[in-house]
């Protein structure tokens, strides 16, 4: 039998079905979660306590799968207001212990409880002073037996067909981390605009923290011209800083008006002759303007519900600059 025939044989042997086999997978992850959630009991709220009080940093600390889960709880609670990094137990045994101090919380993760490079850092967490915090599926366990506060997960099985790999396990210890930086941040009153100044290159954080003098057009970049200007002139100046909008100011540069690319078409149509005209007398002298503290997206709202694609900004009465749709649209924020 060739390679290919092998193959196929082995493939026809281990034919399955997929969304049978799938759905158990779902079913078998949420009954654990589920089982978890009803064992949620005063330890977890100790747990929850404990760390909202923190004065030191929250470290959180696993091996294998678990290590996984515990680095995205560490990023998880630290997106949400506290403090929080991951460290890799291994590393720990070889100077990164360090990282430690007495002020400090460790939060320990081990299904088994037993998980070599966990347990031998144990001693020397205690030791340093740090209050540690164990997380396992073994209430008999190593880690269990050494920690100051503990979680003990109820007895369910894993996804696994073996009934081996972490699956259920690592899905459960993933959602009791969530549970526990949810709860923290709504201790500490976390909220959008916390979330955003964690968060700034993120659609939310742009939002909330990018104004409109972040982005706007100024000084040589803006397209001005004083009020009396022959439109020749003024059209010159429009085509030069290529913004769409030319704005008018008088002599203490405040705005006086606004001629936008869409007033220049339409006074074409008009066959007016542009060396007779003033910018005064096309212009228009009651324009819609914006303040350079407001935040991009407001103006962003503003432009679209007006349908127009670019705005004046004014600081203290006197002209600062402009800002299109497009600049708003091209940091990133949407609505």
């Amino acid at each position: 039998m060739n390679q290919l025939a092998a193959q196929t044989e082995m493939n026809t042997e281990h034919q399955i079905d997929i969304l049978s086999e799938s759905r158990f997978v779902f079913e078998t992850e949420v009954h654990a979660i589920n089982l978890v959630k009803d064992a949620l009991d005063d330890s977890f709220v100790r747990i929850v306590e404990l760390i909202s009080k923190c004065t030191g940093k929250v470290i959180v600390t696993g091996m294998g799968k678990p290590g996984h889960v515990s680095r995205k709880i560490a990023a998880t609670m630290s997106s949400l207001g506290t403090s929080s990094f991951f460290l890799h137990p291994a590393e720990a045994l070889h100077g990164d212990l360090g990282m430690i101090s007495p002020n400090d919380i460790v939060i320990a993760i081990s299904y088994s409880g037993e998980s070599e490079e966990i347990t031998r850092i144990l001693p020397n967490i205690k030791i340093i002073g740090a209050t540690l915090i164990g997380i396992s599926g073994n209430q008999n366990s190593s880690l269990i037996k050494y920690s100051d506060y503990s979680f003990v997960f109820p007895k369910f099985k894993e996804a696994c067909a073996m009934n081996l790999a972490p699956t259920s396990s690592t899905t459960v210890e993933m959602v009791l981390g969530d549970a526990l930086a949810v709860c923290l941040s709504k201790i500490y009153g976390f909220h959008e605009h916390n979330y955003a100044l964690y968060h700034p290159a993120g659609s939310l954080g742009k939002k909330l923290l990018i104004k409109v003098k972040d982005i706007m057009h100024e000084g040589d970049k803006n397209a001005v011209v004083r009020a009396g200007t022959k439109l020749k002139d003024a059209i010159i100046e429009m085509s030069t800083k290529a913004i769409g909008i030319i704005n008018i100011v008088n002599e203490l540069h405040e705005l006086v008006g606004v001629f936008t690319d869409g007033d220049l078409r339409r006074t074409f149509t008009r066959e007016v002759d542009v060396f007779d005209l003033s910018v005064d007398d096309v212009m228009a002298k009651t324009p819609l303007y914006i303040h350079s503290d407001m935040l991009a997206v407001d103006a962003l709202k503003i432009m679209k519900d007006n349908n127009i694609s670019a705005l004046p900004i004014v600081r203290d009465n006197k002209l600062v600059g402009t800002i299109r749709v497009n600049d708003i649209l091209g940091v990133g924020i949407i609505i």
